[in-house]
């Protein structure tokens, strides 16, 4: 398997010097400790954590105190924040900083799913023009030293497109950098991104770096997106999912040292095998570990040789030693499937008319009954 590689090309957000342009995306349920760690070991980059909601980090939530803790061999370390409310989002901030959880802090405008955007959440958000300013002003201020970047999609709908106005605003207001996922909320992880807002975004961006996000399933995919949009850096999401390493492709397109990888089903049980230990130190709980593992069969042992029997045993395993007895019955010289193993991976979905408030659309500014819903929003996602 040939991979396309560019011109050496590092990647500067405020003071961190990544020797790769590339961030691992936020994804919820995935992108905890574990699966970071799994990710750096097989290449370089930003990874960062799920989304974290700023009022259960406020009420110092136990979930959520776990979820932002790193493991001693992550650095820099990267945490994404979500709220709807300047003052509580500052003061997640703050806490982070003061009591050095973080090198990097991430803000998330970018979640599309209905109970986020029905109160107002992520996606939806930034067609408060005056809101979304205030957050980003706030957060920045209170990040002091920190890079603060935040993370969005091109808007609501075809008809109600944010990307451009946020870009500047936060630009405008001290983001050390800004990423896009080049698609709507109500396209949701349908059809493609639409890599032509990434490069529109670029050109109107133009002190700090613009990261490209969407459809990124290859390190020939990353290639192609910095040399179409001249973005800086890609974000890389679901392409990931039961291949971490993808990095070590993406460090060796983008001229860091890396290891040829030959996927065979040997290597790829061993990077499964790899990941359920992860995840049994992380929760430190063999059978919550093993349960964890359970979502990422499908997508390591995509157009790979292996029995539903196999598969399914994998998806109900409760101990290390069971999942061990399972790979031991695979063929491990199995090659690489090609094109079976390629192409979309993790939720795709159809399009969809966003769940938002009630009027959320009449106007880019809060009205006064808005703003007290959007109090109530942080509160009703309170627990991570």
């Amino acid at each position: 398997m040939s991979i396309a590689t560019a011109p050496a090309r590092a990647l500067r957000i405020g003071p961190i010097d990544l020797d790769v342009p590339v961030v691992l995306a936020p994804m919820a349920g995935i992108t905890n400790t574990a699966f970071r760690r799994l990710c750096r070991e097989y290449g370089a980059g930003l990874y960062v954590s799920e989304m974290i909601t700023s009022r259960a980090l406020v009420e110092r939530n136990d979930t959520t105190m776990r979820l932002i803790r790193h493991h001693e061999s992550e650095t820099p370390r990267s945490i994404q924040l979500y709220g709807v409310d300047p003052k509580t989002i500052a003061e997640a901030v703050r806490i982070i900083v003061a009591e050095d959880h973080a090198d990097h802090i991430d803000l998330n405008f970018g979640c599309p799913v209905p109970k986020v955007t029905r109160k107002g959440g992520g996606a939806a958000l930034p067609w408060k023009t005056s809101l979304f300013s205030d957050i980003v002003d706030q957060a920045v201020k209170a990040a002091g030293p920190l890079p603060l970047t935040v993370k969005m999609r091109k808007g609501i709908d075809p008809d109600h497109l944010t990307f451009l106005d946020a870009g500047r605003a936060a630009e405008d207001a001290g983001a050390a950098a800004v990423a896009l996922h080049a698609r709507t909320a109500s396209e949701f992880y349908s059809g493609y991104a639409d890599w032509n807002a990434i490069g529109e975004l670029k050109q109107a961006v133009t002190s700090i770096p613009v990261l490209g996000n969407g459809d990124i399933w290859s390190a020939d995919d990353a290639v192609r997106m910095m040399a179409e949009t001249d973005c800086d850096g890609v974000v890389v999401g679901r392409g990931c999912l039961g291949r971490p390493w993808l990095f070590g492709d993406l460090a060796g397109a983008f001229g860091a040292e890396s290891v040829a990888v030959d996927a065979t089903l040997g290597f790829v049980a061993n990077a499964f095998r790899r990941h359920a230990e992860l995840l049994v130190d992380f929760f430190d709980d063999e059978d919550h570990g093993c349960r964890d593992i359970r979502k990422h069969v499908a997508w390591y042992f995509k157009g790979y040789p292996v029995g539903s029997d196999i598969r399914t045993g994998l998806a109900t395993a409760q101990s290390l030693a069971h999942i061990d007895e399972l790979l031991g019955q695979l063929d491990h010289d199995a090659p690489y499937p090609g094109a079976d193993a390629e192409g979309q991976r993790g939720r795709a979905g159809r399009p969809k008319r966003p769940a938002l408030p009630d009027k959320w659309l009449d106007s880019r500014e809060v009205a006064a009954d808005t703003g007290e819903m959007l109090r109530g929003a942080e509160i009703e996602n309170s627990g991570g």
